[in-house]
C-alpha cells in the first residue's frame, strides 16, 4: 500500500513557498548572526573567541552535510532488509505487541524481512544529530559565560598588585620563613601528612566552599610572572587567563570524530533492561569532581616543593611553575578530560530533550521516569560544577605549565611587533642600500617574533 500523505506535487503552491521562504529566512538570519559575532569579537580584539565562531561554522558546515547525506540516502537505507529476527535483539524498549508495518517498509515486507532503519527511524535520528549539535554549543557557551563571571572577581585582586601596601607586604628585601607565609599554612599542613589519601579527601571538599583563593591566585600569579617575565611586574594575569581560556574555547566547541565516535557507543548500548545511560551519566560528574581534586593537588604540592628547597624566601613566595605537575606531564590533559566531560554532559541533556519531543514525556524510555529524573538532575549539577567551580581553578592552575601559552601574545603585542620589524627593515635598507648590516635583534627578540610568527 502507498503512503497516503500528499506529495508537492499535491500540495497548493502558497504552502510550499511560505515554507520554503521561512527556511531561507532563518538559515540567513543564523548565517548574518554569527558573521555579526565573529566582526564584532574582531572589532575588539577578542581574536580567540573570533576563531571559536569559525571553528562554529565548521562544525555547523559538518553538520550541514550531514543532514544532506540522511536526507539522500533515507529511502536507500529504508530498502536494505534484515531478517526479522534480526531486528528483535538488542532493542532499547520492551516490544510487548507486535510491530506494526508501515507502507514505507512494504519493499522489504514483500520478501518477508524487514527494512534496517525505517524512514521514520532516519529522520528521528536526523532530529538528534540536531539537538545534540545546538544543545552541545548551547552547554559550552554557558560554561565560558558562568566561568568569565566567577573570574571577574580576579580584576580586583590584579588591581591590588599594583597597591602600595601588596608591593610593601611582598618586598624583595623582606626575609620570611617559607611556613610562615599564608600560601604556605594554607596548603602545607595538608599536603606533608602521611596519607596521600587523606591529601586527595582533602582537596575534594576543598573545591566545593574555597575553589579560588586569594592567596592562590596571587602567589601563582607572582610564580607565572618571575619565571617567564622576571622583574616584569605590569604584566595582567587576570587579562592573559582570560585570554587564554578564550583561546581553548574552540576547542571545547569543536565536536571531533571521536566524540562523534562515542555517541555511536552510547547509542548501542542503549539496550532495554541495562540502564546504561543511568550509569553513563555518572561519568561527567566523576570526571569533573577528579579534575577539580587534581587541580588542588597540584597547587599544595607546589607549596611542598617550595618549602623543600627554599627555607627561607624574599618577598612573595616563588612557586614555580613545572608540567610534573600534570597527568602525564602535559597540562593539555587536563582540558581534554573537561572537554570529554562537557560533551558528555550535552549528550546527557540532549537525550531527554529528543526523547521528550519525539516520543513523549512517558515514553518506554523514560519507563522508570524516577531515574530519568535523576539523570536530569545530575547533569545540571555537572554544568554548574564544570562552569562555575571547575573552570575557573582550571583556568589558574594550567598556567603553571613549563611553558608559556600561546594566548600571552595578544594581537596588539603582535601587530607591534610587526610593525616594529617592518619600521627596522625599511630604516635599514634607506641607511645601506647596497649592502646587509648584521642584526642587532636579541635573540630573546628573535624568539619572541618566531613564536608570533608561528602562530600566526
Amino acid at each position: 500500500m502507498e503512503s497516503m500523505e500528499p506529495s508537492l506535487q499535491d500540495t497548493p503552491t502558497w504552502a510550499a513557498a511560505i515554507i520554503f521562504f521561512f527556511a531561507i529566512a532563518v538559515s540567513y538570519i543564523l548565517a548574518q548572526s554569527i558573521s555579526f559575532a565573529g566582526n564584532w569579537f574582531r572589532s575588539r580584539q577578542k581574536i580567540a573567541l573570533s576563531d571559536a565562531i569559525d571553528k562554529l561554522k565548521e562544525e555547523l558546515m559538518i553538520l550541514g552535510f550531514l543532514s544532506l547525506v540522511l536526507a539522500v540516502v533515507q529511502r536507500p537505507i529504508s530498502h536494505i532488509c534484515v531478517p526479522v529476527k534480526a531486528a528483535d535483539y538488542m532493542l532499547p524498549c520492551r516490544r510487548l505487541q507486535p510491530k506494526s508495518i508501515s507502507s514505507a517498509a512494504g519493499y522489504c515486507v514483500d520478501r518477508g524481512m524487514i527494512s534496517l532503519v525505517s524512514q521514520q527511524g532516519i529522520h528521528q535520528l536526523h532530529t538528534f544529530i540536531f539537538v545534540l549539535a545546538v544543545v552541545h554549543v548551547l552547554c559550552s557557551v554557558t560554561t565560558m559565560i558562568l566561568g568569565r563571571a566567577k573570574m571577574r572577581r580576579w580584576k580586583a585582586w590584579e588591581k591590588e598588585t599594583q597597591t602600595t601596601e601588596y608591593h610593601v607586604a611582598n618586598d624583595p628585601n623582606r626575609f620570611r620563613l617559607t611556613r610562615e607565609t599564608t600560601f604556605a599554612k594554607r596548603h602545607i599542613s595538608v599536603a606533608t601528612s602521611s596519607s596521600s589519601m587523606y591529601l586527595w579527601i582533602k582537596c575534594f571538599f576543598r573545591q566545593f566552599y574555597d575553589s579560588v583563593n586569594r592567596v592562590d591566585y596571587l602567589t601563582l600569579r607572582h610564580g607565572f610572572i618571575t619565571a617567564h617575565f622576571s622583574r616584569h611586574t605590569t604584566f595582567n594575569f587576570h587579562e592573559y587567563t582570560n585570554r587564554s581560556l578564550e583561546d581553548e574555547f574552540k576547542t571545547v566547541l569543536t565536536i571531533s570524530p571521536p566524540l562523534w565516535f562515542l555517541v555511536v557507543i552510547f547509542m548501542l548500548v542503549d539496550i532495554h533492561g541495562w540502564y546504561s545511560y543511568f550509569w553513563l551519566s555518572f561519568a561527567p560528574l566523576i570526571t569533573v569532581l577528579a579534575v577539580g581534586t587534581k587541580l588542588h593537588v597540584i597547587v599544595a604540592r607546589m607549596a611542598v616543593k617550595l618549602d623543600r628547597e627554599n627555607i627561607v624566601i624574599t618577598g612573595a613566595p616563588p612557586v614555580q611553575p613545572n608540567d610534573d605537575f600534570f597527568w602525564f606531564g602535559n597540562p593539555r590533559s587536563i582540558l581534554f578530560l573537561l572537554h570529554l566531560a562537557f560533551f558528555q554532559n550535552a549528550f546527557e541533556l540532549t537525550f531527554f530533550i529528543w526523547i521528550w519531543y519525539e516520543f513523549g514525556l512517558k515514553s518506554c524510555y523514560h519507563e522508570n521516569f524516577g531515574i530519568t529524573i535523576a539523570r536530569v538532575a545530575l547533569a545540571v549539577v555537572v554544568q554548574f560544577l564544570c562552569s562555575y567551580i571547575t573552570l575557573p581553578m582550571y583556568a589558574l592552575v594550567t598556567q603553571m605549565g613549563s611553558e608559556v601559552k600561546r594566548s600571552m601574545f595578544g594581537e596588539r603585542t603582535k601587530t607591534a611587533l610587526r610593525r616594529w620589524h617592518e619600521e627596522v627593515r625599511v630604516r635599514r635598507k634607506k641607511q645601506h642600500p647596497h649592502r646587509r648590516p648584521p642584526s642587532t635583534v636579541s635573540r630573546q627578540q628573535q624568539e619572541i617574533s618566531t613564536q608570533i610568527t608561528s602562530s600566526t
